[in-house]
This record gives C-alpha cells, structure tokens and sequence, in this order.
C-alpha cells in the first residue's frame, strides 16, 4: 500500500516537473519571440495585412541660368498594377487581354502576373493618361470594380533633347539620376516617396474604403544652373560644325567659364546623345550598326556618348599652357613683359644634353621679349624661363594653380591630372611641362587656371548649380561662389592679360579678333600619347580684356581634316557680359 502511495507520488512529483519545464520553455520561447523576433514579425504582420502602393514624387525641375527655360521637368503620367487575389478566377484570363491588348504586353506574360498569389504586381510603368483612360473604360463596361489600380506616376522629360547632355544627365526607370548633374544632385532631387496603404483580409482581399491610409509624396527640390540656354545653343552649334569641318575623329568639347565667380555658362560635348533616348545610338555611323553590334559593345559605345571629356579626359594642354609659366615668371621678378632682346630663339635649346626644338625651328625666331615669346609660341622662351624658376618652386605653381588636385565642380566622373611626381622631375621633364607636354591635365583644370589669371590672381571653385528651391516652402537657397586663395598678384594678372591681347591682335591668334572687343587668347597644339599620330589642337581666349567675363577653352581631339592640327587654325572665340554678345568661328 505504501508502494503504491509512493508510486504515485512520484508519478506526480514527474508530472509537476515536466509541466515546469514545458511553462519555463513556453516562458522563454514567447520572450525569445516578443523580445527577440518581435520587429521582424510586427512587419511581417504589418505586410500581410496591407496592400501597401507606392506614389513616386515628381522629381525636382530643373532651369538654366536665368530661371526661366526649364532643361529637365517630370510630367504626370501614371502606373498600372493589379491585386491578384482580387481578380476572381473566372475573370482573369479576360483581365489578362485587356491589359496585354491596350498596354501592347505579352498576353503569357501578363497572366503569369494575374494568376500569382502575391499581393501586388506591376502591369505597366509610366503609361501616357490616354491608355489609361483606355483602360477605366473598359473596367467601366465590364464592371471591373477591384484587383486593377491606376496611380499617378512621374516620367523625366528633357524639353531640348541633346543640349548640355553630358552635363543634365538623365534617370532610369525607377527615376533615380544616373549621371551628370541628375546623379549629383540626387538626394535633392529625388523628393519623398508617398504611400496608398490599405488593411487586407486573410486571403489579400480589401477590406473597403475606410482602412485605406492615404501618405502623400513630397515633391524634389528644383535647381538653378549656371549654364545659360542661349550661350549652350550657340557653342554647341559651333562645336559641331568646328568637329565635322576638321573632321575630328575623337570628338571635341567647349567649357565657358566666369572667372569672376566660377559659373559655368556653357559646357559642350560632341558627339551629344538624346537625354530622352540615352540607350539609342546617337551618330549616324552608330545607327547604320547598331542591330549588328553584340551587347558589350552597344555598352562600351553608350558610355563614351555619356562620357563629359570636358571633365573626365585628360590631354596634354601644348602651348596654352605657357600662360602659367609666364605668370610663375612675372610674379616670381625673373623677367617682365617688353624686355628687348631678353631672349634668342635659335631654333631649338639643349637642356641636359638633349636638344629641344622649337616648333618653327625652321626659320627661328631670334630676338625676342617674353610678350613676343608668348605671341610667336616660342618654346626655348618657356623652357630658358622654366629652368630660372626650377622645379621646387614650379610645383609650387602647379599647386597654387590647383593643377595638382580635382577642381571639385559640381560633376560626377572628374578625373585628376598626371605629373610626374616632384622629386622625379629633372631638367628635361621641368622642360617639357614649362611648355605644356608630357603631363596630362582635365580642361576644366586648365580652364580654372586661366580663369584665375583673367579675375585678378583670385583661385576660384567652377560649379554647375546656383540654387536650390525649396519645393515645400520655395525658399531659394543661394549656394555660395567659392574662392580659395590667391595664386598671382593683381599686377601680374594684367600683364598675362595684356600679352594675350597681342597674340590675338598681333601673333598666332591673330584668327580670333573680332573688330569692337578687345581679346585675349592662347593657342595650343599637343600630340594625344606618344607615338600616336593623333593630334590635340586647342585655343583658350578671354574677354573682355579689360574686365573678363568669359573663358573660353575650345579643344579638338585629332583633327585631320585639310586644315591642319596647328591650334591657330581655327578658333572660336565668345565675349560675354549679361547675355553672349559675340561668338565667332574662323
């Protein structure tokens, strides 16, 4: 009997601890699921019982410089999806060829996407309001009340097609800036994602009209550039004629600059590309290949059309770069402007044992001052005056002059400049830069460069936006001119600028005068790489002299049309004070 009694109490005893154990584990597996999983499961939860539909912002607009031509804007257009699970099985197939008929779709395609058991499926992206207006029509006379939904959408439409293509860039699919100022200015761009979110029964279904929660999208800030509608027109136009006349195999490009506060007013490309069709091809060549091209390289030729090669290119500047020798030299005492005789071109100058010619060794130069130096391009003018300076202190130029860091300017894809490093520069090499070849800089560097030489000696940061408008409240949010430091005093600035006034009335610019302004300018001509056979011609003006407003750098990428290469060929030149005033192609 006491067996039995024991027997039992210890059935109990066992029974009392397994019900423990089960409690304690049943204790730490709902705090385990309430402490640990219980954000991921309140979501999960939350996404069951929502049908959740996004509403795209309008991305920002975006205006040339005097606020009023609009060069990129999002027009109202609209997305289809359907709610599966709210299609009833015997109309789906029917759904399935309206949508597929009115859309243009693939009808197997589109009824994978009815019959799916998911909560939401897209139909079709930014479609224009008279398909869909198609579309209600038809839900209309087939009584077609729930499962299809036609929210408003936004679609990027550039109004200018090609102008300033690679510095406007353009969006993808899902409105997110790919490239140029689209991609950079992204975060202000883009707005805030808005929401139609509404409670959904067990099955997916809608639970009517009263659950919907209604999150409305902030629209993007707009922007204000710099580039100006009228100076792009132009200088495109030309830039184009100048590339097909010279039959420039490698495209060329323009940058015109304020040296005042470091606006770009103008930055070209050719070839362009339509920013409304930026995956087509964008040459007469390329279209008459394109079918036949395999994919790579369809790849490879859109990207060098998107490429900015005014900011992403390096090249050797040539003879426009003997502007910053001259200014290391004047400001530095070594020489000055009108000496007579200060220099002999005897056709070429040895430096280390290898002699360097200079381009009209021919028939040399003989007695000259800097000011004819720079007028007749003579190169042992540049390296006699690079070897007084020496290379320590010539860095140091490069360095004031920023030609040794990115500019900064407000682009995506800026690349940097190539030196030899310092301690590896000997006489040659410091020869070679102090006339402008075996080093490779961007044309933004050397178009900032000069734009400190025309503003008084002022180094000063380029940009591409202006302002920000607040799309909320409109405040307009000025974005400040950035001057860094001086690199050449006042004085100095006024003598370049008056030797380049002569190699424009008198020397090897002489093309680029324009009667009624006063102009000053450089020509250049460099080889693109060794032992290429290609060519790079250039030319940089300013004016007004008096009071620059404009830089202009103009570069040609192998010309070899019956011109020539020489950087004195031809010009285009640009005065510019409100609006342009003036621009001539020779």
């Amino acid at each position: 009997m006491n067996e039995i009694k024991l027997s039992s109490k210890k059935k109990m005893r066992n029974v009392l601890f397994i019900s423990f154990l089960i409690v304690i584990c049943l204790i730490v597996r709902i705090g385990y699921i309430q402490l640990i999983q219980g954000k991921e499961l309140t979501k999960l939860a939350y996404d069951q019982q929502t049908l959740d539909r996004k509403i795209n912002p309008k991305r920002g607009t975006i205006y040339d410089a005097t606020g009023k031509n609009i060069l990129a804007v999002s027009s109202t257009v609209e997305t289809v999806t359907v709610n599966p699970s709210n299609i009833s099985a015997e109309n789906k197939e029917k759904v399935t060829k309206a949508l597929s008929e009115i859309f243009e779709l693939d009808y197997e395609t589109t009824l994978k996407k009815v019959k799916r058991r998911s909560s939401i499926e897209t139909i079709a992206k930014k479609v224009e309001k008279e398909k869909t207006d198609e579309l209600r029509k038809w839900m209309g006379e087939n009584n077609i009340t729930t499962g299809i939904n036609i929210d408003e959408d936004t679609k990027r439409y550039y109004p200018y097609n090609n102008l300033a293509s690679q510095i406007i860039g353009f969006c993808g699919s899902d409105n997110q800036g790919l490239d140029g100022i689209e991609a950079k200015y992204e975060e202000e761009l883009k707005g805030v994602q808005g929401a139609i979110q509404k409670h959904t029964d067990a099955k997916g279904g809608e639970i009517g009209e009263e659950g919907e929660n209604y999150i409305p999208a902030v629209d993007g800030n707009n922007l204000v550039l710099t580039i100006d509608l009228t100076i792009q027109s132009i200088v495109e136009k030309y830039l184009e004629e100048a590339c097909i006349d010279n039959v420039c195999t490698d495209g060329g490009s323009i940058i015109v600059m304020n040296p005042q506060n470091g606006d770009i007013l103008a930055m070209a490309n050719y070839p362009s590309y339509n920013l409304n069709k930026p995956y087509e091809p964008y040459t007469d060549e390329l279209k008459l290949t394109w079918d036949s091209l395999e994919q790579s390289e369809k790849t490879k030729y859109l990207q060098a059309g998107w490429r900015n090669k005014a900011i992403a290119d390096t090249y050797e500047p040539g003879s426009v770069f003997k502007l910053i020798t001259a200014s290391a030299s004047l400001e530095e005492g070594i020489t000055d402007t009108d000496k007579e005789g200060e220099f002999c071109c005897t056709g070429g100058i040895e430096v280390a044992g290898v002699r360097i010619k200079c381009w009209r060794h021919y028939r040399p130069h003989g007695s000259e001052s800097l000011r004819l130096g720079l007028m007749n391009s003579c190169n042992p003018v540049f390296i006699g005056l690079g070897q007084k300076i020496g290379v320590t202190k010539y860095y140091e130029y490069l360095e004031k002059f920023k030609l040794l860091q990115k500019t900064g300017i407000d682009l995506p894809g800026e690349a940097g400049s190539i030196f030899l490093a310092r301690e590896k520069a000997g006489p040659v090499e410091l020869a070679t830069i102090s006339f402008g070849q075996r080093f490779e800089i961007t044309p933004i560097q050397l178009a900032t460069a000069v734009s400190s030489i025309a503003n008084g000696g002022v180094s000063i940061k380029p940009r591409t936006v202006k302002q920000i408008i607040d799309s909320k409240t409109k405040e307009i949010i000025d974005i400040p001119v950035q001057k860094v430091d001086n690199v050449i005093s006042k004085a100095t600035s006024e003598k370049v600028l008056s030797m380049m006034e002569s190699v424009v009335s008198e020397g090897t610019g002489k093309n680029a005068k324009v009667a009624g302004y006063r102009i000053g300018g450089k020509t250049g001509t460099s080889e693109d790489g060794v032992n290429t056979n290609k060519y790079v011609t250039s030319f940089c003006g300013v004016a007004p002299i008096d009071n620059p407003q404009a830089v202009v750098l103009v570069t040609l990428y192998n010309p070899t049309g019956e011109g020539g290469h020489q950087g004195g060929v031809w010009v285009i030149l640009t005065t510019h004070s409100e609006t342009i005033e003036k621009l001539v192609m020779i």
